[in-house]
């Protein structure tokens, strides 16, 4: 159960139990669009804000960027430290706003 899909997300989100949703793009791409709630921090960063997660290391995290490429090499690293739970949302911030919320901008 490494990778999660947009509309499980959502479903997820709608009935009151979302994961941890982590946003690894850049300042810049998050403020064109996001999804609410979700803990931003740019890919480059993960290794010297780890701290900032620890406390979510043995809850669901669900990582995402703009289509999942990031998205996927954070999951890899996350899983590397220890973290026990970690899915890439396939497709990203362009597939919710595709399949999910059309009302996200598109970049």
């Amino acid at each position: 159960m490494t990778d999660c899909l947009v509309t499980e997300l959502k479903s997820r989100i709608d009935g009151g139990n979302p994961p941890i949703l982590l946003d690894v793009r850049q300042p810049g791409e998050v403020e064109i669009a996001s999804i609410p709630g979700a803990i931003h921090i740019p890919m480059g960063d993960i290794p010297s804000r780890l701290t900032e997660l620890e406390e979510h290391a043995d809850s669901e995290v669900v990582v995402y960027c703009h289509h999942g490429m990031r998205s996927a090499s954070v999951q890899g690293f996350l899983l590397r430290q220890g973290f026990t739970h970690v899915r890439n949302l396939i497709g990203g911030i362009d597939a919710w706003s595709l399949e999910v919320d059309p009302a996200t901008p598109r970049y």
